[in-house]
């Protein structure tokens, strides 16, 4: 019997960092093929999972492959995201393409993935089903095959000791494996995950694009955890010293490659900030500062109940004895659907007069600014929440390289999600050169909804430095209310009304006159955003500024919105 366990186990530590989805062969005498490959042995708890396409088209004729998937995460499958994906072989040619399958949203009542698969075309058709389970109080964690061969299974053992369970109250594992060589090019693939863990070996394995996705995603608020024999420091590897809203750390490890279980689930659970999962979860639907300050929505119903009053009565006695009276019954299949319509249609319009057309909208938007390094990205982390009245389309477009999160917010009879069982809702999301086609539950009619944004967009925006000391220079196209500058002795400076082109002149000031400042601001925030305040407020040459008028990741076209910016960064030189 030990045996057997020793096997299985062993077994289990081998299994690979992918997972073929499928592997469809079209002919066998030209092994004319197609597979699918997750590139993570098991999906995130939300984000996107990543799946590299391989068609190997042996023939002399075109082949065409489509791809759709259905996730799904409550019990009953309530909450759920759709997309779909067609791929072109020409004749005699093979194609690799990686695509990013959206996951469906999660509010906290069942904590796994149940993810469909369906292949057709003309290369044949198949399908795969797929679950995986995970804990809203553990970080979503990858490591590495390097690391998860020797350490995997004492790793589950740890969290499961911890109180970790799954759907079926089984043991929850402590990580999705990866292969460094095999990884995606897209941050969006990784911004399920919390950690990522693998040795400085891995590391130098990661080709060029996929490694600039993970530091994307390590600015975001990401944690990068590195093992090695020699401890190096991360700036030698190519991680920046200052990782945003990120952490990075690097850790020694003897040539076993042995990881200490108590002390490995530690690092990733003592976090100077809160989880993506439990802030998606927890965050928004408690106390939230955005959906507090819109207060209750009215609801006009005496209004209403004198037209359903007076509808009874024209339908009734009225259309009875004076529309049709005795004599002339038969006038009664004209009169009673024409009151009826026309009650309908006083309805609809007091209802259109009532809530209006589209909706408004408050957006938070954290942004940090790197022109260094050459990155010249913006990292955004933005909140938002809005009220519709009647919506003509809820489909919308997000042009930028985002994730767009729907959470959960505090019951009302207008909430569409909200941490209970009984919430639904069809989030599609259909991810296509390098934007996001969205259609489904996101923006309902009459509805109070919120979302997450997370996206890194390009930028020259930036706050400059002069060659006259004391003054600074800002190249962002829109005005800033407020500077905070802290300089490299730790001096703190102030500005007010900048424009762009303007020199900014500093002023000194006292801590005791900062604090008030970014402690206002930060309190508009729900926790992991102030998470994130709190680790970039006391670096040393780097600017906080506030702003209304910046631009913001643009989602529903029809809301009116209004956004409160706070924009950090270092200085430029």
């Amino acid at each position: 019997m030990i045996r057997l366990i020793f096997l299985y186990l062993t077994l289990a530590s081998l299994a690979p960092a992918q997972e073929t989805l499928f592997r469809q062969v079209a002919d066998t005498k030209t092994d004319t093929h197609v597979e699918a490959t997750a590139l993570f042995s098991g999906p995130s708890l939300g984000g996107y999972h990543p799946v590299r396409v391989f068609i190997a088209n042996n023939q002399n004729i075109p082949h065409t492959v489509r791809l759709n998937f259905k996730d799904s995460t409550n019990y009953n499958e309530s909450l759920s995201s759709s997309s779909s994906f067609s791929f072109v072989a020409p004749p005699n040619r093979s194609v690799t393409t990686d695509i990013l399958v959206p996951l469906a949203p999660q509010n906290g009542t069942v904590n796994y993935h149940n993810l469909e698969a369906r292949l057709s075309g003309t290369m044949g058709s198949s399908q795969n089903t797929s679950s995986s389970p995970f804990s809203v109080d553990h970080p979503a964690v990858l490591l590495s095959d390097t690391l998860y061969t020797p350490n995997g299974s004492a790793l589950d053992s740890e969290v499961s000791s911890r109180g970790g369970h799954s759907r079926y109250s089984g043991a929850i594992e402590f990580s999705t494996k990866f292969n460094p060589k095999q990884l995606p090019d897209d941050w969006r693939a990784f911004s399920g995950f919390d950690t990522i863990i693998l040795t400085d070996d891995d590391w130098s394995e990661v080709p060029p694009g996929p490694r600039n996705a993970i530091i994307s995603w390590l600015r975001l608020g990401g944690q990068i955890i590195i093992f090695s024999t020699s401890n190096p420091s991360p700036a030698s590897l190519g991680i920046p010293a200052d990782a945003s809203f990120g952490e990075a750390l690097v850790k020694s490890i003897g040539t076993d490659l042995k990881l200490n279980p108590k002390k490995t689930v530690d690092l990733t659970n003592k976090r100077a900030v809160k989880t993506r999962l439990k802030a998606v979860t927890n965050d928004f639907s408690s106390v939230w500062p955005l959906q507090d300050a819109f207060g209750e929505k009215s609801f006009n119903y005496i209004l209403f109940v004198i037209i359903l009053i007076a509808f009874g009565i024209l339908v009734g006695p009225v259309n009875l004895f004076v529309f049709a009276k005795s004599g002339h019954r038969h006038r009664l299949f004209v009169t009673t659907p024409l009151i009826s319509l026309g009650t309908s249609l006083i309805l609809i319009a007091l209802i259109i007069l009532q809530d209006g057309f589209g909706g408004d909208g408050t957006r938070l938007v954290l942004m940090e600014v790197r022109p260094d390094g050459q990155q010249n990205a913006a990292f955004i982390h933005q909140e938002q929440f809005s009220r519709t009245g009647v919506m003509t389309s809820p489909s919308f477009t997000v042009d930028a390289s985002a994730l767009v999160v729907p959470v959960p917010i505090a019951s009302s009879r207008w909430a569409r999600l909200t941490d209970g069982y009984d919430s639904s809702g069809a989030y599609d999301i259909q991810p296509s050169d390098g934007k996001l086609y969205a259609s489904g539950g996101w923006f309902q009619s009459r509805s109070e909804q919120g979302q997450l944004v997370t996206a890194v967009v390009p930028t020259r925006g930036r706050i400059e430095a002069t060659a006259r000391p004391g003054t600074l220079i800002s190249t962002f196209d829109f005005p800033i209310e407020t500077l905070l500058y802290k300089d490299a002795s730790g001096q703190w400076h102030r500005a007010d009304n900048i424009v762009k082109g303007n020199r900014i002149k500093l002023s000194p000031i006292d801590p005791t006159m900062v604090l008030p400042i970014l402690t206002q601001n930060r309190k508009l925030f729900t926790e992991r955003s102030r998470d994130f305040l709190r680790r970039i407020e006391d670096r040393k040459d780097h600017f906080i500024a506030f702003t209304d008028e910046a631009p913001a990741i643009e989602t529903h076209p029809g809301i009116d919105w209004k956004t409160t910016t706070v924009i950090t960064g270092p200085i430029a030189r």
